[in-house]
């Protein structure tokens, strides 16, 4: 195979919360918002040779505004909204699109695929097994095909996740931080009738604590075309394999990381730079 992604940190946190992190990254972690706080991540990310199978469109995408927001319900619920405000493609080549399109000129725009999704910690790890979860959701079809960009379908996926934690023998706090996704996303075919692509999810992630302040991370993630055949044009395998670092400062923490493709779908190289906001919680917990 081919494939071998906020607002002021409350100082309470304690270093075991300080791991409950994701941008950069695109493998979820296990960690749950605190009930009634705020976790607000945006970013700006640029992909060299993206590709977009459906119109035939190849060029350089910028996502800005790449939002992430997260808020826990209940210590082992958290609910979550993802997806840029808008795509910029800034196009290099161009061959026969399978869609009709309204695309002029060298470049071309649109809002994003929103995912709406709540993930659930079912059990917390011990000295020997994983913490486990689960994470449910859907992409809605907020893109208009005639851009060029999405594909205005509906897809849903849900997905296991472990998370392993390995601690300072000297500090007695964690260093690093393992986490692990595997699951299946069910995505429409765009252009045929009453068909679908059941396409396996992967994602292997690492957090390691360097200092007080900085974290350097890494991942492989990506999802994978299940049948024996070519993918449905909309539906490829893409993954991506992801390393960076994140910055905590001012109350606010910085991540940027570096991407390179791991599929013929995928884009060749990317930037990913943002900034996390945590929020102090709205409840004030019984005494």
């Amino acid at each position: 195979m081919k494939w071998v992604p906020k607002v002021l940190l409350v100082a309470a946190l304690s270093c075991i919360a300080a791991f409950a992190q994701q941008r950069p990254l695109l493998t979820d972690d296990i960690d749950i918002t605190p009930p009634g706080a705020l976790d607000f991540a945006a970013g700006v990310d640029f992909f060299q040779d993206a590709k977009f199978p459906i119109s035939g469109i190849r060029g350089d995408l910028t996502r800005v505004g790449d939002i992430r927001i997260r808020t826990g319900f209940s210590p082992n619920f958290e609910f979550q909204i993802e997806g840029a405000m808008q795509n910029f493609v800034a196009i290099n080549s161009r061959t026969a699109s399978a869609i009709p399109l309204r695309v002029t000129g060298n470049s071309t725009n649109d809002f994003d695929d929103f995912t709406i999704s709540g993930k659930i910690k079912i059990r917390n790890e011990t000295a020997l097994i994983p913490a486990i979860g689960f994470k449910f959701g859907f992409q809605m079809p907020n893109t208009d095909q005639a851009h060029g960009i999405g594909t205005n379908q509906i897809n849903v996926f849900g997905k296991v996740i472990l998370q392993k934690k390995f601690g300072d023998f000297v500090n007695k706090t964690p260093r690093f931080n393992l986490m692990g996704n595997v699951g299946l996303e069910i995505m429409n075919a765009p252009l045929t009738t009453f068909t679908q692509n059941d396409l396996f999810l992967y994602g292997l992630a690492g957090i390691y604590r360097l200092s007080p302040h900085v974290n350097i991370v890494g991942e492989i993630n990506g999802r994978q075309n299940t049948r024996h055949g070519a993918a449905p044009l909309g539906t490829e395998s893409v993954g991506q394999f992801r390393i960076g670092a994140q910055i905590k400062a001012s109350g606010l923490r910085f991540d940027t990381a570096v991407a390179f493709g791991l599929t013929q779908f995928s884009p060749r190289t990317g930037l990913i730079f943002g900034v996390t906001y945590v929020s102090p919680s709205l409840f004030t917990p019984a005494k």
